[in-house]
C-alpha cells in the first residue's frame, strides 16, 4: 500500500547537472515542497522539457536532499532516449516534478546491526536510508558494488556519512574485491551478525542477496525499480510478482519485503 498521502505536482530547476562517467550522472533539481516529503526510497515522475511528444514522465529515484535549499539529488545513468535528454538539461532550466511517490524503506524497530547492499545507480535509493539509520545509532556496513573503479560514483558519500569507506566490489578488479558484490555480502554475513538488510540494483544480484540474507535469517527487503509508465498505480506496467499476488512498484513498492517477492 502507497503511504503517500498527496501527490504534489511542481515546477522544478536545475541547478548543476554533472556527468561523474560517460553514462553517470548527478542532477540537482530545486522544488518547492516535495524535498521536505520525500523520504528515502520513493522517488518522484519527472516531466522532461523538449520530450513534449512523450506523455509519460520519468520516473528517479532521490539520492539526498537540502531542506534548507530545497533541494535533491538525482542519481542516474543515460540508457534511453529519456535519460539522454535529461543529460542535457543546463542549469536554470525547469521541469515538471511529480512526488513522492512509493513506499519508503522500513527498518524493524529493534534493529542494531544493518547490512546495505547497493549495485551502480542502486547506490540512490539507499543513501537516505542510510542516513537514517545512522542517525538513529545503528551500526551499518555498506557493501557497493560496479563494474569499474570510475563508476564507484556515490563511494564517496557513503565513505563521508560512515566515516569509513565501504566494502567495495568491481567485476573487473580495478578497485576493492575482484569479483561480484555478491562475494562480499556472503563474507559479511559470516562474520557478523545482522538483523536487518536492504539491497537496490540489478535483479540479478538482489535475487542473489535476498537468499544470502534470508537463508541467514537476516529480515531482508529490496527495491525493486521496474519500467513504469504512468507512476501512479493506474496503468499497471510496473507489476511484481510476489506470494500475496501481484503488486505494483511504483505504488505498492518500490520497497518489498524480499521473503515475499517471486524472483
Amino acid at each position: 500500500m502507497c503511504v503517500t498521502t498527496k501527490l504534489m505536482d511542481r515546477e522544478g530547476v536545475v541547478i548543476s547537472n554533472a556527468a561523474l562517467t560517460d553514462r553517470l550522472f548527478e542532477m540537482v533539481l530545486q522544488v518547492p515542497d516535495i524535498p521536505a516529503d520525500v523520504k528515502g526510497g520513493q522517488f518522484v515522475h519527472v516531466q522532461i522539457p523538449g520530450m513534449e511528444g512523450h506523455m509519460l514522465r520519468r520516473p528517479f529515484s532521490v539520492y539526498y536532499v537540502d531542506l534548507e535549499a530545497s533541494t535533491m539529488g538525482i542519481l542516474y545513468q543515460v540508457v534511453g532516449f529519456g535519460s539522454k535528454r535529461f543529460a542535457q538539461l543546463l542549469p536554470g532550466e525547469k521541469v515538471r516534478v511529480l512526488g513522492s511517490i512509493g513506499t519508503p524503506w522500513s527498518a524493524p524497530v529493534q534493529t542494531k546491526r544493518a547490512l546495505l547492499t547497493v549495485g551502480g545507480v542502486g547506490a540512490a535509493p539507499l543513501y537516505m536510508h542510510a542516513c537514517d539509520l545512522v542517525a538513529a545509532g545503528v551500526e551499518v556496513d555498506v557493501v557497493m558494488g560496479a563494474q569499474t573503479k570510475d563508476a564507484l560514483v556515490a563511494a564517496e558519500r557513503y565513505t563521508r556519512l560512515l566515516g569509513h569507506e565501504p566494502f567495495l566490489a568491481t567485476d573487473d578488479g580495478s578497485y576493492g574485491h575482484h569479483g561480484f558484490v555478491t562475494d562480499l555480502v556472503v563474507e559479511r554475513l559470516a562474520q557478523g551478525q545482522y538483523d536487518y538488510a536492504a539491497c537496490c540494483g540489478p535483479a540479478p544480484m538482489m535475487r542473489i542477496v535476498s537468499q544470502k540474507t534470508l537463508e541467514a535469517g537476516v529480515s531482508s527487503f529490496v527495491s525493486m525499480e521496474q519500467h513504469m509508465a504512468c507512476g501512479i498505480g493506474a496503468c499497471l506496467g510496473c507489476i511484481v510478482a510476489t506470494t500475496e499476488g501481484n503488486r505494483r512498484s511504483c505504488v505498492d513498492g518500490p520497497i518489498f519485503d524480499a521473503a515475499k517477492v517471486v524472483w
